[in-house]
């Protein structure tokens, strides 16, 4: 570590974590959301300030991103396999396919509201963005 630091890290990785089990990134004991995926104010056990994030489209994207890679091959091997018809295939992937998206939503924006606290994006370094 070199002495020119001056601020402490916050290592990007534990963040993401904590984040990613809805978690506060900086203490990892309170919870980061209030609802389904709406963000608390502050950490209710740290009293840290999460409004600052911007997680915006990204959530969204990563979830669409890891649901295709797990539906997408499933699908494909089972076609292949056993070819079944067309009404079996959607009888199990889109609800598959619902229940992924809405389990992985709120475990993706947490990991990235870590990901952007561990790096002190937008506002979580103690200086407000200029926009």
């Amino acid at each position: 570590m070199s002495s020119s630091r001056t601020i402490s890290d916050r290592p990007w990785f534990q963040a993401v974590a904590r984040g990613f089990r809805r978690r506060c990134p900086g203490c990892g004991e309170g919870r980061i959301f209030t609802g389904y995926t709406r963000v608390a104010r502050e950490c209710n056990h740290c009293q840290e300030e999460l409004f600052h994030q911007r997680a915006d489209d990204a959530p969204p994207y990563m979830t669409i991103m890891i649901v295709g890679h797990i539906v997408v091959p499933g699908l494909l091997m089972m076609e292949r396999a056993w070819a079944p018809p067309t009404w079996v295939q959607m009888s199990i992937w889109l609800p598959t396919t619902l229940f992924l998206a809405l389990a992985l939503l709120p475990l993706t924006k947490g990991a990235i509201i870590g990901l952007q606290w561990s790096l002190r994006m937008h506002g979580f370094g103690g200086e407000e963005d200029h926009v």
